[in-house]
């Protein structure tokens, strides 16, 4: 497959994780962050905004990899 079109297959895949990712994490946020101290809702609150790119990472090695030689 080519970088191009490993590209588009990743965008696409990485736009439903997020659309899947974001209503879970504000759900969470909602119902058990907000009982929360404000400091450890601030240290949640950031893990929450970081924690969808380690799923995503093969992806994007994936994606990045360059094409092979057609030999």
């Amino acid at each position: 497959m080519r970088r191009r079109t490993r590209s588009f297959v990743g965008a696409i895949v990485m736009i439903a994780f997020v659309l899947i990712y974001a209503p879970l994490a504000m759900a969470l946020a909602d119902s058990r962050i907000a009982q929360t101290p404000p400091l450890v809702q601030s240290v949640l609150y950031a893990i929450l905004g970081i924690a969808w790119i380690f799923p995503l990472m093969p992806l994007i090695r994936w994606m990045e990899r360059p094409d092979r030689d057609p030999a």
